[in-house]
């Protein structure tokens, strides 16, 4: 009796997953790349392909040969935009921190388990970290987005994670392995702001700092990236007390704690 409805479960997380898988990039993603990434079969996710490209929500590009996001996404976008004017809360703020460091300034969400990159503005120093970009996602704990919600988890949360941590951070595991993470938490808790230094990708750091929702929750985070020696020792406290002054500022526009 309970066999179709788990069917129909499983349908809507494939689709869920692929549609997050094409919106990485936005270029998308070639078929064998969805395959692969997705770890369904070359049939199953060829038809589910086809049939969200026929409603609109996928497109395929002929001339890369790559599935993107159709035009029912723009549209469903522009609609919960309107309910979540996240843009027009932290635009502000990510100009400042662009203007004021020179650096490139993101804005994430927490996603479940992960962290997804929403909002970007680019610095005016001329040599740049493209690690990140909108609609980027990390697991939770990896790179600065990441460790600077993780810290502020409740600590069941933070437990939850670690105790499966290689399979949670999968092809980020090498480098921050579960001790090293501990580490950046703890340090995240004490200053207030993250530090990755280099380790999602070899010469590219970032800084991030966490915004809390009405209930205390941290359910995003400002972040800052760039290159090695822009990120001296001497420099960081500078630049974590100016992601954490606008985290604050959006945070008590959010209704969160210090209004």
């Amino acid at each position: 009796m309970n066999q179709f409805p788990v069917q129909g479960a499983q349908v809507v997380s494939r689709i869920a997953a692929l549609l997050r898988i094409v919106g990485r990039k936005p270029e998308g993603s070639p078929l064998v790349e969805l395959v692969r990434s997705s770890g369904l079969t070359r049939p199953t996710v060829h038809r589910l392909l086809t049939s969200l490209a026929s409603e609109g929500l996928l497109d395929h590009d002929a001339r890369t040969g790559n599935w993107v996001l159709g035009p029912e996404i723009l549209l469903m976008g522009s609609v919960a935009s309107a309910r979540f004017p996240l843009e027009e809360i932290a635009r502000p703020s990510l100009r400042r921190l662009a203007e004021e460091t020179g650096e490139s300034a993101f804005f994430s969400v927490r996603r479940g388990a992960e962290t997804v990159c929403l909002l970007r503005e680019e610095g005016s120093f001329p040599v740049r970290s493209f690690v990140l970009h909108e609609g980027v996602r990390f697991p939770l704990g990896v790179a600065s987005a990441g460790t600077a919600i993780m810290a502020f988890l409740a600590d069941d949360e933070q437990e939850q994670l670690l105790d499966n941590w290689p399979a949670h951070a999968g092809q980020f595991a090498e480098a921050h392995t579960e001790a090293v993470v501990r580490a950046n938490l703890a340090a995240t808790r004490r200053t207030g702001y993250s530090v990755n230094p280099g380790l999602v990708l070899e010469g590219s750091w970032g800084m991030g700092a966490a915004v809390f929702d009405s209930a205390g929750r941290p359910g995003w985070a400002l972040s800052l990236t760039g290159i090695e020696p822009r990120f001296r020792e001497d420099r960081q406290e500078a630049l974590g007390k100016l992601l954490m002054e606008e985290a604050h500022r959006i945070t008590v526009q959010l209704g969160g704690p210090g209004k």
